[in-house]
């Protein structure tokens, strides 16, 4: 069946996909980058794979600034290999999109409750975010208009439905808003890898699957350890976890009794790697001091949660690779740029701080 679906057309995709991972930055680019003294040497550094997007920068331009334009590549050629791509194959290629959407929305909300400028808020969003009718969200004057607008004007509209109204779209709730609709997009994008006929019982059936598993689990321990302290109950706090994963359903179910570090340590010691995980940033004990965005504890070589999470976010993104034949290349080669972005944007912060000896090993190469 995947030999069908994965035709002359696909074949051609898969190519150029192939050729933008072998285009991703090499140890050595990463040893000459850590030797620059500005932010100007790092685009000096980075010409050769990102002179069109970084030339018109201004000299010295802030590291904000820079990722901007390096995200700039990688839209372009998200959206060339997305012009090519028809069917099954297309669709696949929507839902890598969705996650994005959900991002935007969110700022969206955000801004209308604080009343932002919304041509400033359209700018900020992310352009593999972007839908036709965005604008048309613009020019909701209160939440209950953009939520209506919403629900019409989406491609996100089936993960609101049912789930959301327009009153939980209020500043309190705006994480549990952006949780709920990561929650319904990855169920509804895991059952589609699961059962559309190009891709049940092929090798992107369980590549991705694992891959979602993964994320589904990060999102689920991510919420958890994140709920410590805040007024969300365990009762919400279950209900933001998509049901399926490695943890789903008995270490979900654990996560959701979790009341601190230990407890989640606990909830997750069934799966190897997170243990690992959590032995290594010294967790498993209740170290490490704050917990925003997992980083409470660290390894012995400085790393935190989040960043071993990443570390094997990118281990599997290598091992797509190694696979013929299959979409599943494009959503590994998406996360590996946004690694390559995070690990340039990092080290020109450093750089730009004159804090170089903090560049450290938080750079993951692949």
């Amino acid at each position: 069946m995947e030999g069908l679906f994965f035709n002359v057309n696909g074949g051609y995709i898969e190519g150029i996909v192939r050729g933008y991972r072998n285009a991703l930055l090499t140890q050595q680019h990463y040893g000459n980058l850590t030797q620059c003294e500005s932010i100007d040497d790092v685009k000096l550094q980075l010409a050769p794979s990102y002179g069109d997007f970084l030339a018109s920068l201004p000299p010295n331009p802030s590291t904000s600034a820079l990722a901007g334009r390096l995200t700039d590549k990688l839209v372009a050629e998200f959206r060339y290999v997305q012009a090519q791509a028809t069917g099954s194959f297309a669709k696949f290629m929507e839902y890598l999109t969705y996650g994005y959407m959900i991002d935007n929305i969110a700022l969206l909300i955000t801004g209308t409750l604080h009343e932002r400028d919304t041509r400033e808020l359209l700018e900020r969003c992310h352009a593999l975010g972007w839908f036709e009718t965005m604008p048309v969200l613009s020019v909701a004057t209160n939440i209950e208009e953009l939520y209506n607008s919403v629900l019409v004007e989406t491609p996100l509209a089936p993960y609101f439905k049912g789930s959301l109204s327009h009153q939980d779209l209020d500043e309190l709730n705006i994480e549990i808003v952006r949780n709920t609709l990561y929650k319904n997009y990855l169920e509804d994008f895991y059952n589609f890898i699961n059962t559309h006929p190009d891709f049940k019982g092929t090798p992107t059936q369980d590549i991705m699957a694992e891959a979602l598993e993964f994320e589904a689990d990060r999102r689920a321990i991510n919420i958890t350890l994140n709920s410590f302290g805040t007024e969300l109950s365990k009762q919400d706090r279950k209900r933001l976890y998509p049901e399926f994963g490695k943890l789903w359903p008995e270490g979900t179910l654990m996560l959701s009794r979790a009341d601190d570090i230990e407890g989640v340590s606990l909830a997750v010691s069934g799966v190897a790697d997170y243990k690992t995980f959590f032995d290594a940033v010294g967790l498993s004990q209740g170290g490490g001091g704050g917990l925003g965005n997992m980083a409470g504890g660290s390894s012995s070589d400085g790393k935190s949660l989040e960043d071993l999470f990443y570390q094997k976010e990118m281990e599997m993104s290598k091992v797509i690779f190694t696979r013929q034949f299959t979409p599943a290349v494009v959503y590994a080669w998406v996360k590996l740029r946004e690694q390559e972005i995070r690990n340039i944007t990092w080290i020109s912060e450093c750089i730009a701080q004159n804090q170089k000896d903090r560049i450290g090993n938080y750079i993951s190469v692949f």
